[in-house]
């Protein structure tokens, strides 16, 4: 199975209106650049995406959010992002705001096979509402259900043409998660290098997650805020 891709206008065919969509990265740290923008160019609308937030006004899914084209966004962050936020205030969007924590382990449930599991984060709040609740050590716990997507969409620093994956730094975040969730997981690579070249030991997701993979260009990796120590006088 050849898994190489040339380009993301490429790797993203398939992806159609109304599909719910795994995007990795925190903020502006590990973001699938060059995915987020050929979907921008596809005009593909009424999208569901999962990801920790919505990346800035002019930037990440941001530009997404900017061209009407997700329906509902499941997250755990709104800052950052005024649009994001204008639009969730006036319901022009559909919004699920679940804890971070939670996000993150409804994810890798996902990939892992497991259904459901339990937790205290969220109980007694809105959050809670409707959901089973048993107590564990005296303490009450909620029932939160696996996470999958039609697709997921990543980004990592280096990557085989096998489809294994190795993160960077804080880059990792979602990306390793989400990678194992989706029913097609897209990988876009800063290196993209031949079987055996990285080492076993360090690779972050194996091949058989990911189904597509190709080589990104043009990388801006932004930084949301910027702040800087004075200058020594």
């Amino acid at each position: 199975m050849n898994k190489v891709y040339p380009n993301a206008e490429e790797a993203i065919k398939g992806i159609v209106d109304g599909m719910t969509l795994m995007v990795g990265g925190f903020g502006l740290c590990g973001i699938p650049e060059n995915s987020i923008t050929a979907l921008v160019r596809s005009g593909i609308k009424k999208l569901t995406c999962i990801s920790n937030n919505a990346g800035v006004d002019d930037f990440g899914l941001g530009l997404l959010l900017q061209n009407r084209q997700i329906k509902k966004m499941i997250s755990s962050y709104v800052g950052e992002n005024e649009e994001f936020e204008r639009q969730m205030l006036s319901g022009e969007l559909e919004v699920d705001l679940i804890p971070q924590g939670s996000l993150a382990e409804r994810c890798r449930a996902g990939g892992a096979g497991i259904p459901a599991f339990y937790t205290p984060a969220g109980y007694g709040t809105e959050i809670a509402e409707g959901k089973e609740v048993k107590v564990f050590d005296g303490k009450p716990h909620i029932l939160e259900s696996a996470m999958k997507a039609d697709f997921a969409i990543v980004k990592a620093w280096k990557g085989d043409t096998l489809g294994n994956l190795v993160f960077k730094a804080t880059a990792r975040n979602f990306n390793e998660v989400m990678a194992m969730a989706g029913k097609i997981t897209i990988a876009e690579v800063e290196e993209l290098v031949e079987p055996g070249q990285l080492d076993p030991n360090y690779i972050h997701v194996p091949g058989i997650f990911v189904q597509r993979i190709f080589q990104g260009t043009h990388y801006e990796k932004r930084i949301e805020q910027k702040t800087l120590r004075p200058k020594p006088q």
